[in-house]
């Protein structure tokens, strides 16, 4: 913690799990007054001694600052908190929910909060680790009210960038999920790579460094074209189509002949397989857009 004593403002942080802690002290470490509630108190305590002040109900913890950080569990345990709360104390005050969230969950607590006397609701997305809360290299995404961000923006950037989407408060937590969903989707790509490897009794780092992670730095600069195809839905292929992909061999089978589960794979190589029996063999990868979107959603209920 800074040991400067010269403090910039106010603000509360509800919820003292790691992502929580992490924020805190980032705030302790801008000069922010910060005051902390948790659930369990000796959480509080360590906190103290970092030099929060701590609050024992959670109307003290929001009396105590004009700005409201959340980041618990769930979106059910902040309904849960919340319920205990006076809420004549919310009154002028902005509440930021950094909790994980569907659009729809944050939507729908933009409305109870704000319903509840709140100056104004912000969702947000936190796209680091713990460990990055404060540094460069992490960035969060914040959605909901204008005035709310903008009144407390220069607050918020102690924690990271940021980047505020717009009034939609559930559009900073669309973004979030589709931005895991592309990390997952790496991941996942690297472990299959991997375990691929690893049958062979390949040094795993040793591939991943010299080999995987540039193959895979190539391949990120296709992306902005696939993006373009997939808006103006042309997806010519000029290099290779799917059906010679198709054709080319199964990694699927490759895989099970490696001794290597394939389920990473299974889904990828149907949709493939699936767009060239409807005809669109001459198309590029991105063109497995249309089934995942359209399946999607004629299949699921789909939340805006």
């Amino acid at each position: 913690m800074t040991t400067n004593n010269k403090t910039k403002g106010a603000v509360t942080v509800v919820g003292l799990g790691a992502m929580g802690t992490a924020l805190a002290n980032a705030f302790l470490n801008a000069n922010y007054t910060t005051t902390v509630w948790n659930r369990s108190p000796e959480k509080v305590s360590d906190m103290v001694v970092s030099g929060a002040k701590g609050s024992t109900t959670i109307t003290e913890a929001v009396l105590a600052s004009p700005l409201i950080v959340v980041c618990v569990l769930n979106y059910e345990v902040v309904y849960r908190i919340f319920d205990e709360l006076d809420w004549s104390v919310l009154a002028d005050r902005i509440v930021v929910n950094l909790t994980n969230g569907t659009p729809k969950q944050a939507r729908e607590m933009a409305i109870f909060i704000e319903g509840k006397g709140a100056k104004g609701y912000v969702d947000g997305g936190i796209m680091a680790v713990p460990s990055l809360i404060g540094q460069k290299e992490a960035f969060l995404l914040y959605s909901g009210s204008k005035i709310g961000f903008e009144a407390y923006q220069s607050v918020l950037s102690a924690l990271g960038a940021v980047k505020f989407l717009g009034t939609d408060a559930g559009i900073a937590a669309l973004h979030d999920l589709a931005l895991l969903s592309g990390m997952y989707g790496m991941f996942g790509g690297f472990l299959q790579a991997t375990a691929l490897i690893d049958s062979a009794q390949v040094p795993i780092t040793e591939f991943t460094t010299s080999l995987l992670i540039p193959w895979l730095q190539a391949m990120t600069t296709a992306m902005p074209e696939m993006a373009a195809q997939i808006e103006v839905g042309n997806y010519v292929s000029k290099e290779a189509n799917l059906a010679m992909q198709v054709a080319g061999g199964s990694l699927v089978d490759f895989s099970i002949a490696q001794g290597v589960k394939p389920d990473l794979l299974v889904a990828v190589e149907l949709l493939m397989k699936q767009r060239v029996a409807d005809g669109h063999g001459g198309d590029d990868f991105a063109s497995l857009f249309e089934l995942i979107r359209k399946k999607a959603a004629s299949k699921t209920e789909v939340i805006p």
